[in-house]
Order: structure tokens, then sequence, then C-alpha cells
């Protein structure tokens, strides 16, 4: 059980001191400020009296006469240790209902709640489900806040600012600063608002980290072959055969209108290979519902990918994202190591942060034993985790 006196400082302090963690200073410097707002959430309460206010784009908006707090953006380099301090924060934060929740899902499960309130025929379905989310969680930590879709782009700001105005806290990490997000994408303009909405109402702080501790986890049985040939094909068949002697059979992932199938699967495991999985137009939802069906996924034939093949890059990047977030066993054979299959092109960047959490999913420790579900939240136990209510 967590004492009470304890907070992100002294917990960050104790792993380094027990050699669970190596010290460094960036990652203190960014527990000192999770600490900063970790004391301002004592006894924060954002229902303590509401008055009408005028919001960001325009529209009467609650505002609480307790001084509501906006929260704090970690950006940093990859494996800097940004995940590991907000779920440290998270975990003991003083103030509940509190969730954390990568940002995919969240944003899929708005689209979901946006769906639903259009079917009631609301005026404006973003306030039900900002109202929804609000009463759900007081605080919301967000793992790797990044906008590649317009869809997304387009709902953002709206949506954050309607939740800082019922006084939600919001924590999240990523690896650009707030300016560079949904870099490049398709009409940005409507996004800019959003970008000043989060320098506004969020402390922006750069976890300037010199090396990726992901790169120090010890290596154990093999789970990531390359080059392909014979050989590494060989060593994938054996593996293949570790997962079970139930026989293969094709695995169907049920959907609203559609269906999708996968050929090889057996109890809790998936074999699939590169093509099956990233040329399909697959997003966050068919690759989460992938994550949440089996516990061990075998990806088989990783090319070298580039330009010409960002579309598949970006499928992938999802797809690493959403078993990583399941902590799902990974088993890869590919045409490089993974810091080299995508070296040149727009969605580069964010490839680093894919080949470094591969790194940390082949490692000997992978997946975390004794780690609680990452959407672990205080909530209803009757109502399915991470759902939006329906207030209908």
């Amino acid at each position: 059980m967590t004492s009470s006196a304890e907070t992100p400082l002294s917990r960050y302090r104790a792993l380094v001191k027990a050699g669970t963690l190596k010290a460094d200073p960036a990652q203190a410097q960014a527990a000192e400020q999770l600490q900063l707002l970790h004391d301002r959430l004592k006894g924060y309460d954002p229902k303590a009296g509401k008055k009408v206010a005028r919001g960001w784009f325009g529209w009467g908006r609650e505002k609480n006469r307790q001084e509501t707090l906006g929260g704090l953006y970690i950006y940093g380099g990859v494996g800097r240790g940004k995940s590991m301090l907000m779920d440290l924060f998270c975990d003991i934060a003083p103030v509940s209902p509190k969730r954390r929740v990568h940002f995919h899902a969240f944003m899929q499960e708005v689209h979901a709640g946006i769906k639903m309130a259009r079917e009631r025929h609301e005026k404006d379905p973003i306030q039900p489900v900002a109202e929804a989310i609000a009463d759900s969680a007081t605080l919301l930590c967000f793992d790797e806040m990044q906008i590649t879709d317009i869809a997304d782009a387009m709902i953002v700001g709206r949506l954050f600012e309607a939740l800082f105005a019922r006084g939600v806290v919001v924590v999240t990490t990523s690896n650009r600063h707030p300016d560079d997000l949904y870099k490049d994408g398709l009409n940005r303009a409507i996004f800019l608002p959003f970008i000043e909405i989060l320098k506004d109402r969020l402390d922006v702080h750069h976890l300037d980290g010199a090396a990726d501790h992901r790169q120090d986890r010890t290596r154990g049985d093999v789970r990531y072959l390359s080059p392909l040939g014979p050989e590494t094909a060989a060593e994938m068949d054996r593996l293949w055969a570790e997962q079970g002697d139930a026989p293969e059979a094709p695995l169907t992932l049920e959907f609203p209108g559609r269906t999708e199938t996968f050929k090889r699967a057996k109890p809790g495991a998936l074999r699939a290979g590169f093509e099956e999985l990233c040329t399909r137009p697959l997003g966050p939802a068919d690759y989460l519902a992938l994550a949440e069906a089996v516990k061990v996924v075998m990806i088989e034939d990783v090319p070298r990918l580039s330009r010409a093949r960002n579309n598949e890059a970006k499928r992938f990047v999802t797809l690493i994202d959403a078993l990583y977030e399941a902590k799902t066993k990974l088993y890869v054979s590919a045409a490089a190591e993974p810091e080299s299959l995508y070296e040149e092109g727009p969605g580069a960047f964010e490839f680093e942060r894919t080949a470094s959490r591969i790194e940390e999913m082949r490692g000997e420790d992978w997946p975390p034993a004794s780690e609680a579900p990452r959407d672990a939240a205080e909530a209803d136990p009757g109502q399915a985790p991470g759902a939006l209510p329906d207030r209908g």
C-alpha cells in the first residue's frame, strides 16, 4: 500500500538508492516538477462551486471558484524516463478519481463518445463527452501525446478546453515540444489553437537526458531476429512451436460493421507477417483489440522501411504502441536492427520511439511481471475500464 507521506521525489530517490534506477539529473529535475504538481493537488476539488466564463473558442464555459490546475507536459527523447516518471506520479497522486491511458486509446474512446452523442442529436457532441470524462477522472495522465490524424486534430482543441474548464488536470508525455505537434499535418491551421491551449494551461518541461535507458536492459531469450534468411525463419518456427501444441486456427476480431481475420493463431498467441499486419488499412482500434485478444505476438519479415512505405511504417508504429501498452510478449524477425529499420522519411522521428520500445520489449524482464495494468483507474467497478459513460 502506498504511504500517504510518499511523494514523486521521495519515491524516485528511493528507486535510485535501491539501484532500480540509475541516477539521472534530468530525471531528478522532472521529478521535482511532478513534486510541485503533487503538492498542489492535495485537497484539490474542481467541483467546489462554479461560475460561467468564456472559453478559448468563445462559448460559455464553467470555471471553478477554486483555482483550477492545468498540469504538466513533459517532452524529450526516447527512453529518457518520461513514462516511468509519469506512472510514478500517477500511482501516488493525492486525487481521485484518476486515470492513466495511452493517448491513442483515449482518442478512440472520444470518437466513440462523440458518435453516440450525435446519435442522441446533441447540439454540441463534444460537451457531453467532456462532462463524462471529467466525472470519471479529475487527473488524466497521457502517455505519448501525438497527433497524426486529421480527425483528432479537428476536435482536440475544443475537447481539452472543455476538460480544463471542468477542472481536469492533465499530465502528458511526448517526444515533441507542443509547437511541433502535428507538424506538417493536413490543415494544421485548425490545430494551432490547441497548441496555445497546451502552452497556456500546462507547464512545459524538457526532460533533456543524455541516454536512452531502455538500451541498458539485459537481453534474455532471443526475441528479435535479424537479418532475414533461412536460419531466422527456422528459429521463428521453433519459437512458434513453443507457444503450445494446440492446432493453428484463424483469429477473427469483430468490429461494428466489419471483421478482421488473421490467418495463424493459437490460444493466446498470434503469428503474422508484416504485410498482413501493416499493409491492410488497420488503425489504432484494430491494434488495441488485437493486443487485448492475445498475450504473445510474433511479427515476421519486417522490411527496411522508407518514404515510399510511410503508411505501413505508421501502422507498425501504432501496432508496437498497442502491444507495448498491453505488455504483450513480442517476437520479431526483421531485415535490420530496430534503429535501422526506418532511418529516413516523414515518420522517422516518431520511429525512434518505436525502436526504443522494441529494445525494451526484447529484454529479459519484459513483460513486467508485477506491474499493474497500464490503464488501471479508480473507476466504477460496473463500468468497463476506460469506457466513457453513456450520459443519455
